[in-house]
């Protein structure tokens, strides 16, 4: 049986149908349900959807594209551009300098802001501990977050930090508050980092938090942040989708391989 959702378009609202419309599909990316670079559900299915003609709903799209927050890509239908408020692909340039998610945010003139998936402190297993060079069991803080621009889903970050070097970071609230700012008020020097990058297919857990389709490429950024001693200071894995993120880099060419 398919249910069919109560229409927010009425006939006896004081807006024409095809602006309700419009403010109807304009909702559904503000609050998520639809992200940059989706493709909006068939023509059909939002005429019945809203229960108006193809006609009205053209006129809604089309008002959207006007907006730019639609694009018609001819033939496959109607995409989202950008969320109001969220960054496009295009202005989403991520530095290669070590900076937090926050602070690449305010650069761009974005607002960052976290769902907090994990937030306690659990021993070290084996790996962890070899990575953090700790022993085995050592306490560490796991922070666990899905990384927000405006209202889009950019990443999920899982970071681990020994518990130690930092006993406050139970109290932060981490929905806005930054992890790099947390470990430098703790006096902690956050010089460099060590990072790999490779890319993967969503799983359904990436899929669900990021809004995206299992199976979309996801780039997975592997990091060790050290301080200026060598000393590794906390590690992360962060799963961007892939679609949503560009990383900004350079190359410069070494003397010894111009000779040779």
């Amino acid at each position: 049986m398919t249910i069919v959702e109560p229409s927010t378009v009425r006939a006896d609202h004081p807006d024409p149908l095809w602006l309700q419309a419009a403010d109807y599909i304009r909702g559904d990316i503000v609050d998520g349900t639809l992200v940059e670079g989706m493709r909006l559900p068939p023509e059909r299915e939002l005429c019945a959807r809203l229960a108006i003609s193809r006609v009205t709903l053209r006129k809604a799209l089309l008002a959207l594209v006007d907006d730019g927050v639609l694009t018609a890509s001819h033939g496959r239908g109607w995409y989202v551009a950008s969320a109001p408020g969220a960054p496009s692909r295009a202005n989403t340039d991520w530095s290669n300098s070590l900076e937090s998610f926050s602070e690449t945010a305010r650069r761009m003139g974005l607002v960052a802001s976290s769902r907090i998936l994990r937030c306690e402190v659990a021993p070290a297993t084996l790996d962890e501990a070899e990575e953090l060079l700790i022993a085995p069991g050592t306490d560490l803080f796991h922070l666990s977050r899905v990384r927000m621009l405006g209202s889009v889903p950019i990443a999920i970050d899982d970071s681990r930090v020994p518990a130690e070097l930092a006993p406050r970071l139970r109290d932060a609230d981490f929905t806005h508050a930054s992890l790099y700012e947390q470990l430098t008020a703790a006096g902690l020097d956050l010089h460099r980092a060590d990072s790999s990058i490779e890319a993967l297919s969503a799983d359904g857990h990436l899929a669900s938090h990021l809004a995206i389709d299992i199976g979309k490429p996801v780039l997975v950024m592997h990091q060790i942040v050290k301080n200026s001693d060598e000393r590794p200071i906390f590690t992360s894995d962060i799963r961007y989708a892939g679609e949503r993120y560009r990383l900004r880099t350079s190359f410069a060419r070494s003397q010894k391989a111009d000779h040779q």
